[in-house]
Parts: structure tokens; sequence; C-alpha cells
């Protein structure tokens, strides 16, 4: 009898039309494997605006690092100017015990001819502490008035030249530490520059056009920041300028003719004379500082061929005959704090919480400043970097 079952199809049964979650597992695996054969390394790759940010943060953090360095340079250079002096002052007194020891070495003979206290004279040369020995009543009544001179002297030469000795052993330990710190934040402004430079390197010639474009706009935004803060600045001065001649005015009304050429006069010579010698002292330091527009950013550098951004500034109050201090840390107390809006040509403007960088001021917004490596001295607006990067405005005369 023939069966009515249904033969069974040749081939192999789609799996699916029995278990559809297996054939959704499935579907799903073979989507994921299409993806990722079809993948590139780029994908992986950092967005243009996180390349950005990153070089940025490596150039801050190695102009940090910079100051850091300069910091422990100064330090080194002074510490070892200690030890040098130090060791001559060891060696001076080292020579004066040595004259201390002959003399006492003299009286021994002395006695040793004559038979007199040989042994306690022996033992007197030979001992670690003589002040302890000589305490002793017997002995000290058997010298002479210029033999207790000579052993005062000597006793007196011993103790200050191992004070000496200790003083410039510590002197030395810490001019190794310094030493350590410098090699350190050296090593550290290295890796800094070398890795933002490798990221650089990696980019393509169009992802290298955006950037700049990128730069180019944030440059347009600091120089229209820097125009609001000039505009700003010569209202005020013009608003000063009539509160000044509004005054004279009055001045002059309330005054006799005497009074009022004689006060006058007195008054403009006492409120031009500081302002005027401040004001030559920062067209100076401009002016140097103009004169090196052009010159490399090399960190550590404090001129003449190049110039970090706290060696520019330096370099160029000290052409103005006033002294700062090398670091950004140390020169931000080197005067007077001001408001950005009151920031006056010579000023020095500040950036960043940690206070990493420097510029010099010039008015109208602008500044002159060693930007960062593979940058040149150069002028930008005080704003290249957005307003709240912006950390103080210092007046150092």
């Amino acid at each position: 009898m023939a069966s009515h079952r249904k033969s069974r199809p040749t081939g192999t049964r789609v799996a699916g039309i029995r278990t559809p979650a297996l054939a959704t597992a499935a579907l799903t695996s073979v989507a994921l494997l299409s993806q990722t054969a079809n993948a590139t390394p780029s994908d992986d790759r950092p967005t243009l605006e996180e390349v950005e940010k990153k070089v940025d943060d490596l150039y801050r953090q190695a102009g940090s690092a910079t100051e850091k360095y300069n910091a422990a340079k100064e330090k080194t250079t002074k510490q070892r100017k200690k030890v040098d002096t130090l060791l001559d002052d060891v060696a001076q007194r080292t020579q004066k015990l040595n004259d201390a020891r002959e003399e006492l070495g003299s009286f021994a003979s002395a006695q040793y001819r004559t038979g007199a206290s040989v042994p306690e004279t022996a033992t007197l040369l030979l001992a670690d502490s003589p002040q302890d020995y000589f305490d002793q009543n017997q002995l000290m009544n058997r010298l002479t008035g210029r033999q207790k001179t000579a052993v005062d002297d000597y006793v007196t030469q011993q103790s200050e030249t191992m004070k000496k000795r200790r003083e410039a052993t510590e002197s030395l330990e810490t001019l190794t530490d310094s030493q350590k710190d410098l090699k350190t934040a050296k090593s550290t402004v290295q890796k800094k520059l070398a890795t933002a430079r490798e990221l650089l390197s990696e980019l393509t010639a169009e992802e290298k056009a955006r950037l700049a474009a990128i730069e180019k706009k944030k440059q347009q935004e600091a120089a229209r920041k820097a125009a609001e803060l000039a505009k700003q600045q010569a209202a005020q001065e013009e608003a000063e300028r009539e509160r000044r001649e509004e005054a004279a005015r009055q001045q002059e009304s309330g005054s006799g003719s005497s009074g009022t050429s004689d006060g006058a006069g007195s008054s403009d010579s006492g409120s031009s004379t500081p302002g005027t010698s401040t004001g030559t002292k920062a067209e100076k330091a401009i002016a140097f500082a103009r004169a090196q527009i052009g010159k490399p950013y090399v960190w550590g550098a404090t001129g003449p061929g190049s110039y970090d951004c706290s060696g520019l500034t330096q370099a160029a109050w000290k052409a103005a005959g006033v002294t700062l201090p090398r670091v950004t840390y140390d020169q931000v107390n080197a005067g007077t704090t001001v408001s950005v809006s009151q920031a006056q040509p010579g000023d020095l403007v500040f950036f960043y919480d940690d206070i990493s960088h420097v510029g010099l001021y010039i008015g109208d917004g602008m500044m002159i400043h060693a930007p960062k490596p593979g940058a040149y001295v150069r002028e930008e607006s005080i704003f290249y970097d957005g307003e709240s990067s912006i950390h103080s405005v210092v007046r150092p005369a």
C-alpha cells in the first residue's frame, strides 16, 4: 500500500523556518562580520577636534614643564655658586687649621727637648677633641699665655672648619636634588613635545587644511575680542580726559589768576612725572620685545637668538632697567595686579590656572609673546586662547 507520507526534499532545510530565533542570531552575526570586514583602521582615529585639543593641551603642559625647568635651572645655578663659595671657605679654614696645628707642634717639640709634659702634649696632638682634653686643670695650669692662645685658636678653627664642611656637604646634596629636578623637568618637556609632533605628523593634508581653517577662525574671534577691548579702553581714556578737563576748569574758576598758574603748574608736574617715568620704561620694554619678533621659541631660552615666554618678558623689562624674576610663577608677583580693562602697554598678561604663560601687553588688546615650540615671537591678541585663559594682568613698574 502506498504511503501518504510526503517524501523528504533533497538538499538542506532552511533552519530559520523551524527556529526564527536562531535565524535572527545568524543574520546578526553575518551583519557584524560584514561590518568588521569592511571596517578600516581610520574608524578608530580621533576626530580633528580631538587632535587639536590634545595638541593644545600637550603644548600647555610643555609650557608648564618649561617653567618648572627654568625654576630648577635657576635654583641649580644659585646652589652651585653657594657650594663653590663654601668649598673655598673650607679650603681657607683648613689652611688656618693647619697653621694652628703647626704652632701647637712647635710647642710640643720644645717641651720634648726640655723633657717636660711629653705625654700630655703627645696626647693633645693625637686627641680627636682637644677641647675635652684641655679642660683638665692640671694641664691648663702648665700652659703659658701664648700656648693657651694657640690652643684656643686651634680649637676654634677646628670647630668652624667642621661646621663649614657640614654646610658644604648639605649644599652638595641640595644641588644634587636640584639637578635631578632639572633632569626630570627637561625630560617631561621633551616627551610632551614629541607626542604633540607625532599627533600632528599623522594628519592628512586635508586634515591639516581643516585644522588651519579652525585656527584661523579662532584668530578672527580673538581679534574681534581685542578690538572690543581697545574700544572699551579708548572710551575709558576719553572719559578720564574729560574728567580732568572738567576738574581743571573748576580749579580755574575757583582760584585767583596767580594762584591758578602756580597751582596748575605744580599739579601738572606732580601728576605727570611718575606716569612719564613708567611710560618711558614701558616703551623701552615694548621696543625691545618688538625687535625680537620673528625669533624662534625655544624652551628654557633667554635670548638673544631665541626665547621662551618668561625669558622674553624678563629680557624686555631688563632693557628698560627693571629686573624681573626668571619664571612666570615669580613674575606674577613682581608688580601690581590690575584688571584686563585697565591694562596698559608694558603690563604682563598671564595665562592659565597654573600661570604657565606670559606675554607683554602693547595696547589695543594685543601683546607680544613667544607662543610655543615651533612658533616665533609675534604680536597676537591676548584672547588668542579665549578670554577664560587669561589669569591676570600685572604692572611691573
